[in-house]
């Protein structure tokens, strides 16, 4: 089944985002080469794909597990959690109607 795993950042958390980001980056990148990702992406702070100083107040995760309980592990072992990126995480069950 998919999962939503969705983080919101902590203020002032953008220099640990960005220092954390590349070990987030590559469980990600597992998630899609086993074929379980469905999108991934921050939220810019303002409306600009690239927010600068303003940073980004959390990020989106839809990707295949096992169980809601095997979503909440993988999202609370994430980088952005265990560095204090994210100040909140919510794991949800989503069913995915379109695209087909």
């Amino acid at each position: 089944m998919f999962y939503v795993i969705n983080g919101e950042d902590a203020p002032g958390s953008l220099e640990k985002r960005m220092m954390a980001r590349p070990a987030h980056l590559e469980r990600i990148k597992a998630l899609q080469d086993e074929g379980r990702l469905i999108l991934a992406g921050p939220y810019p702070a303002i409306d600009n794909p690239d927010p600068g100083p303003a940073g980004f107040s959390g990020s989106l995760i839809v990707a295949e597990f096992v169980s809601l309980e095997a979503a909440q592990s993988w999202a609370e072992a994430d980088p952005y959690v265990t560095s204090g990126v994210y100040s909140k995480v919510t794991v949800k069950p989503f069913r995915k109607v379109l695209p087909d």
